[in-house]
């Protein structure tokens, strides 16, 4: 009798349920007696949210929603950030597929860019929402 080829099969479904599911996944932790070792897999290294170096900051608000709250509530929020905050509003949504808004110098021109931008997402697919 062939006894790898069940027990490889078998070692497989209980490793991609372990993946699947955390639960299961303690509780083979607990039945092999690896409490005591901790998976370097287990934890993130930098807190799971870092970003690479080249990347901008992520954005410290969401415009699209703002302008669906109201476009006087967005302008409102959007002038109390920094150019640089701004330009990370831009970078973190794609509003600059020219690679222009990055290089300018005024805020309020920015803005305008980001309630425009912002306003035409929030509208795109009305056409097909029921009322």
């Amino acid at each position: 009798m062939k006894l790898r080829k069940p027990l490889l099969d078998l070692a497989r479904v209980i490793a991609d349920q372990a993946e699947r599911d955390p639960v299961f996944a303690e509780l083979v932790i607990a039945a092999l007696g690896l409490k005591e070792q901790a998976s370097p897999k287990a934890e993130p290294k930098r807190g799971g949210t870092a970003r690479p170096k080249n990347r901008r900051p992520a954005a410290l608000l969401d415009p699209i929603q703002l302008v669906r709250d109201g476009q006087a509530q967005l302008r409102a929020r959007l002038s109390a950030l920094t150019l640089e905050e701004l330009k990370d509003v831009v970078a973190d949504y794609g509003m600059d597929p020219g690679k222009l808004v990055m290089k300018w110098k005024d805020a309020a021109r920015i803005v305008d860019r980001i309630v425009e931008l912002s306003l035409a997402r929030a509208q795109k697919g009305d056409a097909f929402r029921s009322d």
